[in-house]
C-alpha cells in the first residue's frame, strides 16, 4: 500500500519521486526535479520495497496485463480542455530562494544568483526533453537582476520565444517563455 513520503518509479516512464498526495486511485508525485505529477495507484512502485505494489499486479497472468494495456489504448478517454486552458502554461517555475532551498544563510549574492539561474537552466532543459512547450519562471520584481541574466540564459537558445508573463496572474515579476517544437 502506498503512502505520503514513499519513494516510488513510474512502470511505464523514466521517472520517480517521492509521494506528496493520494486522493482515492490517483496519487500525486514529486519528481527529482520538482515538478508534481499525477498517477494511478497501480502505475507506481514503490523504491526499495521487497514487494511490488501489489494492487499493479493482481491480475493473474501476463496476458492479461497485456490485455489491459491494448484496451487502453483503444478507448482513448481524452479529456477536452476549454480554450482559456489550452493556452495556460504547462509548468510554473519559482526562482524565490526560499523555494529553492531552505537557508541561504552564507551565501553570497553571486551564489543565490547562480542557483536560481542553474534551477532555471534545468527546468527549461527539463521541458525541452519533455516537450512542455509554455513555461513560466516566476523571477519576482527586486532589482531587475534576475531578470536580465534570465533573458541573457533564454536567448543563447535557438528554439526559444520569451516574453513578459501574463500580468493578471503574475504581475511583473514573471517571463514566460514558449519552445518552438521541432516535429
Amino acid at each position: 500500500m502506498l503512502k505520503i513520503g514513499d519513494k516510488v518509479d513510474v512502470l511505464d516512464d523514466v521517472l520517480s519521486g517521492t509521494i506528496v498526495a493520494i486522493n482515492g486511485n490517483m496519487v500525486t508525485i514529486e519528481t527529482n526535479e520538482g515538478f508534481d505529477l499525477d498517477f494511478k495507484a497501480n502505475e507506481l512502485v514503490k523504491i526499495g520495497s521487497k514487494s511490488i505494489n501489489q494492487d499493479a499486479f493482481k491480475l493473474a497472468s501476463v496476458n492479461e496485463i497485456l490485455k489491459e494495456k491494448t484496451e487502453k489504448k483503444r478507448h482513448n478517454n481524452t479529456q477536452k480542455i476549454k480554450p482559456k486552458q489550452r493556452y495556460q502554461p504547462k509548468l510554473e517555475v519559482d526562482l524565490h530562494l526560499h523555494k529553492l532551498i531552505d537557508n541561504e544563510r552564507g551565501m553570497s549574492n553571486y551564489d543565490k544568483l547562480n542557483l536560481q539561474l542553474d534551477t532555471a537552466r534545468q527546468q527549461l532543459e527539463f521541458a525541452i526533453k519533455k516537450r512542455i512547450q509554455k513555461v513560466v519562471f516566476i523571477h519576482g520584481v527586486g532589482e531587475g537582476v534576475l531578470k536580465m541574466e534570465l533573458e541573457t540564459l533564454f536567448s543563447r537558445y535557438d528554439n526559444i520565444k520569451y516574453y513578459d508573463a501574463d500580468y493578471k496572474k503574475y504581475g511583473l515579476g514573471a517571463t514566460e517563455i514558449y519552445i518552438y517544437q521541432n516535429s
